[in-house]
């Protein structure tokens, strides 16, 4: 009999302990403002049932071959330094938010960050020297805040393809400092050829997946492109061993919203809401309930809610429009 309730036990604990670990990571990017946040702009991320928040301060370089990273000066936004990430991160952790935090890099002129690649050794030292001033900072402030996950880099493939031991190195660094989740936000055309997943906790990708060639892309015809990627990712997820964290997920309110979701410049097309809907909600529906997935940030949230997004505006935010209900559904819904 006693054997019989110590077997009882070990199949509930062991029960409740998977379902602990299922439980997804509902988050949104918090992205970075020239001001302090207050409960005020926490309020709509507790309202839409986020349970993380991706705090993002930023570090600057002149151009794509340019090896200096400037950071953490008084001529950023308050939101993108070491001070705003703080005082993000402390009063987020006050409405139970938790926390991802996750530097990245900005080049001026817009460029994309996974092509920065040095042409000298000299430059490439003097890159690696500079990330790591940069993402190390940031490293301490992680641990020192009791952030559960820390993001190394974000979109870098040239970097990390021309400097894998460095990177590797640098992993090691980190984890000398900071005793929580790593992960890395690798591109969505990048995750397969990342070569040092097996030191992190989660496969992260910035996951802007063409599904779909449509003006307004049907839920199920979304779905259906989503059968061309959804086999890689858990792949890769079954090759390594970890779970696959979507870092970065979400579509514009534009025309075309599925054909290329990575574009971002403001003349891509007329609003379509519909169109952002029905590729959010293919994507909750093809990711959501998987036990190899973590769970994803929707790019972006602002933080004065009210007077961000609405129907008449194109960008990404879910913010005052249909999605931001579809998203609080699905974040509601326990897996």
């Amino acid at each position: 009999m006693r054997h019989y309730k110590l077997l009882v036990f070990i199949l509930i604990f062991g029960f409740q302990s998977c379902k602990t670990q299922t439980d997804k990571i509902n988050g949104v990017s918090f992205v970075a403002a020239n001001a302090e946040v207050t409960a005020k702009h926490i309020h709509p991320l507790v309202n839409v049932n986020a349970n993380y928040a991706a705090i993002m301060p930023f570090g600057f370089i002149k151009d794509l071959k340019h090896p200096e990273i400037i950071h953490n000066t008084h001529r950023q936004w308050f939101g993108e330094t070491v001070d705003g990430a703080t005082q993000y991160i402390n009063e987020l952790h006050k409405k139970n938010i938790k926390i991802m935090l996750k530097p990245q890099i900005w080049v001026w002129q817009g460029e994309y960050t996974g092509h920065i690649e040095m042409s000298s050794e000299t430059d490439w030292k003097a890159l690696e020297d500079s990330y790591s001033k940069f993402i190390l900072a940031y490293a301490v402030l992680a641990n020192q805040l009791n952030v559960d996950i820390f993001c190394i880099g974000t979109e870098l493939e040239r970097f990390v393809t021309n400097r894998s031991a460095y990177w590797q190195a640098l992993i090691k660094k980190i984890k000398t400092i900071y005793k929580g989740k790593l992960t890395y936000a690798a591109n969505w055309d990048e995750f397969k050829r990342t070569p040092f997943w097996s030191a992190l906790d989660y496969i992260g990708i910035d996951a802007y997946f063409p599904v779909n060639d449509s003006k307004t892309p049907t839920v199920e015809a979304c779905l259906e492109g989503w059968k061309t990627h959804k086999p890689i990712i858990k792949s890769i997820s079954e090759k390594e061993g970890k779970p696959i964290l979507f870092t970065e997920f979400g579509y514009r309110s534009v025309d075309y919203a599925g054909k290329r979701p990575w574009k971002s410049d403001r003349a891509l097309g007329a609003v379509n809401l519909e169109a952002q809907k029905n590729t959010t909600k293919a994507l909750f529906e093809t990711f959501w309930k998987e036990n190899w997935f973590a769970g994803g940030f929707i790019w972006k949230w602002f933080i004065n809610h009210s007077k961000v997004g609405g129907q008449n505006n194109t960008m990404f935010t879910p913010q005052n429009k249909p999605v931001e209900t579809l998203i609080r559904n699905y974040y509601k819904t326990k897996y």
